[in-house]
């Protein structure tokens, strides 16, 4: 297996994880449990906008999907329909933003108009990672060759680790968040 499918993966799973713990404190917050806590929520879809959406499409754009395009012809409409996903993913981070700003605006009366974008944004996120994993890993693995594997794993080593950032901004981002969120979230009160 190639290193770079073992980081996509692994970005994955840490992108999961932070979906489901904003599902968790949504629903929380549905049931009475726990109060809003906006800025914990801004600083959750900051990390969901700067890191799967400015690091981690683009590379599976640019060299997995690119690598895959003339290998496997029969893989194109699924490769661009992911494509047309990561570029629509500023648009959507900024509905899911604007329905978090008129939550905070609106109090109680914005949490469901909140909720439901949140609620859509994570299903839209699991379907594009589960089609990555379940149509696009299998097929890379059949038609990508050594050369292509190499390319490809230069360019995902080179920036190996997208969760910490330029000096560290993004594990400190999301060192903050594990400390604020409540349990069983996050480490938090």
């Amino acid at each position: 297996m190639s290193q770079s499918l073992d980081i996509i993966h692994d970005e994955h799973r840490a992108l999961a994880a932070m979906l489901s713990s904003l599902r968790s404190l949504a629903g929380a917050i549905a049931a009475g449990r726990l109060k809003p806590d906006f800025g914990l929520f801004a600083d959750m879809l900051r990390y969901i906008e700067e890191v799967p959406e400015k690091l981690h499409h683009p590379k599976e754009t640019d060299y997995l999907f690119a690598r895959l395009r003339p290998r496997c012809p029969e893989a194109e409409p699924v490769i661009a329909r992911l494509v047309e996903e990561h570029h629509q993913g500023e648009a959507r981070m900024a509905v899911l933003k604007d329905a978090l700003e008129a939550y905070r605006t609106r109090g109680e009366a914005g949490f469901e108009g909140f909720n439901s974008a949140l609620l859509h944004y994570i299903d839209q996120e699991w379907k594009h990672m589960n089609t990555e994993e379940k149509q696009i890993f299998p097929l890379a693995r059949q038609h990508l060759t050594a050369a292509d594997w190499a390319e490809i794993d230069a360019a995902f080593l080179a920036n190996d680790n997208p969760w910490q950032g330029a000096a560290g901004e993004y594990a400190a981002l999301f060192t903050r968040i594990v400390n604020e969120a409540p349990a069983p979230v996050g480490l938090g009160g």
